[in-house]
Formats: C-alpha cells, structure tokens, sequence
C-alpha cells in the first residue's frame, strides 16, 4: 500500500499550522503543517459514540477510515478533495516553483516515475497544466563553501565523483540518469525550467557538459552568513545559471519522524498499529520522496499557495 500524505496549503492554515521562521529548516515546517492538516480532519469528523455523544468531545481520535481516502491501493492521509483546491486567478499570473526531494535508500531506477508521480500531484492541486521550475534534492549531497576556496579538485570529483554530507560517494553518472527524465518533462512542456540543489563549481562541471536541458538554477545551502563562494559566482554567471539559497533540510522526512507522525500515542495520527495497539495498519513505513510546491502571484510577489506531498510504502 502506498501513502500519500498532504498539507493542503499552509498559506491559508489555521492556527494549527505553524509556518517557519527563517533560522527553522524546512522538515520543521513539513511535519508540522501535516500534523496540523491531519489533526483539522479529525476534527471535522462526527462519528456517534455508543453512549450518543459526539466523537469529537473525546480525547481519541476518530477512525482514520472516516477522514482518509483509499484510492486505487493509495491511501490520502488526510483524503484530498481536488476539486476544492486551485488558484484564485489565471494560470500566466502565477510563477510555480517545485522542489522534490529524492530520499536515501530509494531505488535510483524508480526516480523517474516518482519524479512524473509527484509533478501529477502538484498540478492536480493547483488545477495547472504546467510549472514553471523544478529543482531537485539528491540524498545526501551537500553543499560544502570550504571546497570551492581549493584550487585544485580532488581525485574524486575529477573522476566525476563527489562526497556527499553522509561520507558515501555520488556518481555523476547516476543523477545525470534522473536528469534525463526531468529532460523528458520539460520536452513534453509540463516543467519551463529545471534546476539543482547543492551543486558545487566541480560537480556542475562534471554535470554540465552531458546535459541536454541544462540547469537554469542552482540552489544552496549556505550555512555561514549566508556568503556565496566567488568561484560559484563566476562559474553560474559564465554558465548562466541563476544561485538561488534556501534551508531546506537534505533528509526531510526520516523514516522515524513518519513513523512518529502515523503512529498511536499523543502525537501519532492513529494509522499505524504497534505491538499494545491491534487497531490501525500494520508493517513499516518507508518514505519514499516529498514534494514542496509555491505559487507565486507574479504582479504582487505574494505566495498565494504553497504545500507539500509526501509518499511513502507500507511493506
């Protein structure tokens, strides 16, 4: 079974939804928005007790049948109307940005598919035929500012391999096979514009060269003071690529913080069973990618929409 977890827009969330202050990373705001989201539908649902009173005056949680969907072996946590959802104003008002995040342990192979899965998502949300950028998150690949001071490259990125924050090492070769997929999207017009996370002056030019689509955006992590290398400044400015920053948490949703959010207990939302708990699903859970998706109003520069996706497996 396939979970698909949903924050609907936090733009417009009640007091439930806390959106982030600038220093918070950005699975604070996810797991957040979600639990808010998760705890409004229970809310919303009035079940009758056996002694005749209202469910929503207990302290338990409904069943998550009454405020969940099952579609086609995916489970929507909480069930997503889309016809609900959407702009307020035409599609040519709006700039819509996307960031998918591909997490550890995931098949590379299956990037693809989950990458089409997630855009489907996003433009059902929003009732858009297209976006205008998708940016991506490799696991595990970090930015590092110190690098890009040293004059020359070490053995592995001229190799075309390069260190990731969790000390494995990321073949070029690899995500440049995710990169033909998002290519194949922008052919078809659904994606305007494609952009990186994390990238480094080495690793785009090992990058670089065996595109098709080339990158228009490169988005990092600065952790001190928010200072961009100079060598990246004049790499991206020769290769005219926009450097965008961001805070953006690499591992945005652990298996365990899932499991947390899914499970029984105070903060769990009541799906999943445990060993004291018989009712609810049983197995793990495996995250699988999350999807973050902004709608800007071009002519105000306000974020009319933003939310999040989240897929995972139940094995």
């Amino acid at each position: 079974m396939k979970l698909v977890l949903s924050t609907s827009n936090i733009m417009g969330g009640g007091p439930s939804v806390i959106r982030r202050a600038a220093f918070e990373k950005s699975n604070t705001e996810l797991t957040t928005a979600l639990r808010g989201n998760i705890v409004e539908s229970q809310q919303g649902v009035s079940i009758e007790n056996t002694d005749g009173t209202d469910n929503r005056t207990h302290e338990s949680p409904p069943p998550f049948e009454a405020w969940t969907s099952l579609e086609d072996s995916n489970l929507f946590i909480p069930a997503v109307d889309f016809t609900h959802s959407g702009l307020a104003e035409d599609r040519p008002q709006y700039d819509i940005t996307v960031k998918l995040f591909y997490l550890p342990d995931v098949p590379t192979e299956q990037r693809g598919a989950h990458t089409r899965e997630a855009i489907d998502l996003v433009l059902k949300e929003l009732h858009v035929p297209s976006i205008d950028l998708l940016i991506v998150s490799f696991p595990g690949v970090a930015f590092d500012a110190d690098d890009e001071e040293e004059d020359e490259a070490s053995d592995d990125v001229a190799s075309g391999r390069s260190s990731s924050e969790n000390g494995e090492i990321d073949d070029i070769d690899v995500m440049l096979e995710t990169w033909r997929a998002l290519e194949k999207l922008h052919k078809e017009g659904i994606i305007a514009r494609l952009g990186l996370s994390e990238f480094g002056t080495q690793r785009l030019m090992k990058f670089l060269p065996k595109t098709s689509i080339r990158p228009s955006v490169d988005q990092i992590n600065v952790r001190d003071c928010c200072v961009v290398p100079k060598p990246l400044i004049l790499y991206a400015k020769q290769e005219e690529i926009e450097l965008l920053t961001h805070n953006d948490c690499t591992n945005i949703l652990p298996r365990g913080t899932l499991r947390e959010l899914l499970g029984p207990g105070h903060s769990g939302a009541g799906i999943l069973a445990d060993h004291e708990r018989e009712k609810g699903l049983h197995g793990e859970v495996e995250p699988q990618w999350v999807v973050k998706y902004t709608a800007v109003v071009k002519n105000r520069g306000v974020v009319e929409n933003k939310g999040y996706f989240a897929v995972a497996k139940l094995v």
